[in-house]
C-alpha cells in the first residue's frame, strides 16, 4: 500500500516529478521505435528513398493501433486510480481485468486489418510499385504481430495507475534496446540473419514490443497487489467498460485524429513525394518532442484522478499548476533542440532529396510545440476531472477542424516548390495557438465546476 499512500500524501510537485520522469522517458522511447526504423532504413544501400516514403505512408496506421491501445489504457488508468483512491479494491480488480479483455478485442481487429486491408490502404496514397510493395510488407507484419504494442500499452497504464511508473519505463527501455540491436541485423543482414530490408525493420519493431509487453505483464502480476488478478475478472462488465471509455474514448479519438491528420496531409502533399517524405520524417521528430508532453500528461491524469477521488481541492489545484509549469519547461527544451539542430536530424535520416523540405518544416512547425504541449496538458487535466467532451473538442480543433482546411487552402498557393510548401507548414502554429486559447477557456470552466462540487 506504500504506493497508494504516496499518491495520497506526497507533495504534488515532488510526486509529479517522481512519476513524470519515468513516464516521459517511456513515451520518448516509444517514439524512438519509429525514429530508429527510419534512420536505419534511410541508410539502406538500395531503395532508401522508396523505403522512407513507404514508412511515411504506413505511419498513420501504426499510430492508430497505438491510439486505441493507449486510449483504452488512459481510461483504465484514470478509472483505476480513482477507484483505488476511493478504497474499492474489488472494483479495481474488475477494471484491470476488463481492460485486458478489451485488449484481446483490439488485437483481433488489428490482425484482420493486417490480413485483408493493408494493400488497399497503401495503394490509396501512392502509385509507385516499389513503395507499395515495401509499405504492404512492413505494415502487414506490424498489424499481425500487434499484440505486443497493445498489451504493453495496457500493462503500462495499469502500473502507472498504482504509482509504479518506473517499472513501465524499465519494460520500455528493454524493448527499445532490443529493437535498436535487431534493426541493423535484420535490415542489412548480419551474421546468419539474411538481409530483409524494410521487413527486417518491421520484425525488429514488433519483437521489441513483445519483449516489453511480456516484461510488464510480469511486473503487473508481481507488484500490483492493491487488487486481485485472474481470468475471472476479465469477464466483460458493461458498466465498467462504459466507464473506461467515458474517460478513454476522447483519448482514443485524439490519437486517432493524429492518424487521420497525417493520412490527409500525405494526400495534400501527394503532388511532391519528396515533400510527403519530409513531412513523414518531421512528424517522427515532432512525435518525439510531443511525447515528452504526453508522458507528463500521463503523470498529471492519475495524480489528479486520485485527488479527485479523495475530494482534495488543494491537490487538484497543485496538480493543474505544476502540470502546466513542467510542460512548458519541457516544450521550451523541445523547441530549442529542433530549431538549433534541423540539419543534424536530416543527416540522421539521410533525407536525400527531401532534405530541404525537411529542414523547412522543422524551422516552421517547431514554433508550435509550446502551444501544442500546453494543449496536451489541458487534455490530461480534462480527462482526470470528467472533462472528456472538452478534451475531444481540443483534439478536433488541433487535428481536424482547423489544421486540415488551412493546409488545404495554403496548398492552393504552391507555385514554386520550397516557398509554396513552406506556406503549408504555417498551418500548424496557427492551429495550436487557436486551440490553446480555447483550451484555457475550458480549463477555467472545469475548475469552477469542480470547485462547486467540492
Amino acid at each position: 500500500m506504500a504506493e497508494s499512500n504516496k499518491m495520497r500524501d506526497m507533495p504534488v510537485n515532488k510526486l509529479m516529478i517522481q512519476m513524470g520522469i519515468p513516464m516521459i522517458l517511456s513515451m520518448a522511447l516509444q517514439a524512438v521505435y519509429n525514429i530508429v526504423d527510419s534512420a536505419f532504413v534511410g541508410n539502406m544501400k538500395v531503395g532508401s528513398e522508396a523505403a522512407l516514403n513507404a514508412l511515411t505512408l504506413v505511419f498513420p496506421v501504426q499510430m492508430l493501433m497505438v491510439a486505441v491501445g493507449i486510449g483504452t489504457g488512459v481510461g483504465t488508468n484514470a478509472l483505476l486510480a480513482r477507484t483505488l483512491g476511493q478504497g474499492n479494491s474489488k472494483k479495481a480488480a474488475k477494471v484491470a481485468g476488463n481492460s485486458l479483455f478489451l485488449g484481446v478485442i483490439i488485437y483481433v481487429a488489428c490482425f484482420l486489418f493486417g490480413i485483408f486491408g493493408v494493400k488497399a490502404y497503401i495503394s490509396s496514397q501512392t502509385v509507385d510499385t516499389e513503395v507499395l510493395e515495401m509499405g504492404v510488407g512492413y505494415l502487414r507484419i506490424c498489424c499481425v504481430i500487434s499484440f505486443g504494442i497493445i498489451f504493453f500499452s495496457l500493462f503500462e497504464k495499469l502500473l502507472q495507475a498504482t504509482g509504479r511508473s518506473l517499472y513501465s519505463t524499465i519494460g520500455q527501455v528493454v524493448g527499445a534496446v532490443v529493437n535498436i540491436i535487431l534493426d541493423p541485423i535484420m535490415i542489412y543482414g548480419i551474421g546468419p540473419v539474411p538481409e530483409m530490408g524494410v521487413k527486417g525493420a518491421a520484425y525488429a519493431t514488433v519483437i521489441g514490443q513483445v519483449v516489453s509487453a511480456v516484461l510488464l505483464f510480469v511486473f503487473h502480476m508481481k507488484l500490483n497487489k492493491e487488487f486481485e488478478h485472474g481470468t475471472k475478472y476479465m469477464k466483460p462488465d458493461t458498466e465498467i467498460i462504459k466507464e473506461i471509455y467515458a474517460i478513454g474514448l476522447p483519448a482514443i479519438i485524439a490519437q486517432a485524429l493524429m492518424s487521420i491528420m497525417v493520412y490527409v496531409m500525405n494526400l495534400i502533399l501527394k503532388f511532391d513525394p519528396s515533400a510527403q517524405t519530409a513531412y513523414g520524417l518531421f512528424y517522427k521528430v515532432q512525435q518525439f518532442v510531443l511525447f515528452l508532453a504526453f508522458g507528463l500528461r500521463d503523470a498529471i491524469a492519475p495524480i489528479l484522478a486520485f485527488a479527485y477521488g479523495m475530494r482534495s481541492r488543494k491537490r487538484i489545484q497543485d496538480g493543474i499548476g505544476y502540470g502546466l509549469i513542467y510542460t512548458i519547461v519541457l516544450m521550451i527544451f523541445g523547441v530549442a533542440i529542433t530549431e538549433i539542430f534541423p540539419g543534424a536530424f536530416a543527416t540522421l535520416f539521410n533525407a536525400g532529396e527531401s532534405r530541404v523540405y525537411f529542414i523547412s518544416a522543422m524551422r516552421v512547425i517547431s514554433v508550435s510545440f509550446l502551444f501544442a504541449g500546453i494543449n496536451v496538458a489541458y487534455q490530461g487535466i480534462y480527462q482526470a476531472l470528467d472533462g472528456g467532451v472538452e478534451s475531444l473538442v481540443i483534439s478536433l480543433l488541433r487535428q481536424l477542424v482547423i489544421i486540415l482546411p488551412l493546409a488545404g487552402i495554403f496548398s492552393l498557393f504552391v507555385r514554386n516548390g520550397q516557398i509554396g510548401v513552406s506556406l503549408i507548414w504555417w498551418a500548424f502554429p496557427i492551429t495550436e495557438v487557436i486551440a490553446c486559447l480555447v483550451g484555457y477557456l475550458f480549463l477555467k470552466r472545469i475548475r469552477k465546476n469542480e470547485s462547486s462540487k467540492m
